[in-house]
């Protein structure tokens, strides 16, 4: 086994005390990768470990109509980002943070209590995300305009 194969190897093994829908998005994870040009970006950090997540959106008519993630972190993190991305494609961003909130309610009680605040990475970060996103919507070009020519 060389070293990368032994990494890998040693990172399935601690994962083995995770849900298989985790182990499964640990493993194949979904939506890797950054969109050029997003609607809105968010990343998030976890203080304690170190873990950084960044997660893209692009919207059309307020609905998520593409979503990938750059992750540098656990497993727990990583998959976590997998399933959020795949469960709220296609959604309105309020629909998103609803889903965000039911996943974390499904799985958190699954999860070893360490892990939690990695899972909560992708959490945060889509809500920054839909934070940018609603500023980019609300400083639209056009709103701009009016404010310079003193319209409100």
């Amino acid at each position: 086994m060389n070293s990368s194969e032994e990494i890998i190897y040693l990172q399935t093994e601690g994962m083995a005390k995770y849900p298989t829908c985790l182990l499964e998005h640990f493993r194949n994870p979904r939506n890797v990768g950054e969109i050029l040009n997003p609607d809105g970006v968010g990343t998030a950090c976890n203080d304690l470990c170190g873990d950084i997540m960044q997660l893209f959106i692009r919207c059309d008519a307020n609905k998520i109509s593409e979503v990938t993630f750059r992750a540098f972190g656990c497993g727990a993190a990583i998959a976590a980002s997998s399933i959020l991305t795949e469960r709220i494609k296609g959604s309105t961003v309020d629909e998103a943070m609803k889903i965000s909130e039911g996943i974390s309610e499904e799985i958190l009680s699954q999860l070893p209590e360490e892990k939690i605040p990695c899972f909560k990475l992708a959490s945060n970060a889509l809500r920054l995300a839909i934070e940018e996103y609603r500023d980019k919507q609300f400083d639209a070009p056009s709103k701009k305009a009016s404010k310079k020519d003193g319209f409100k």
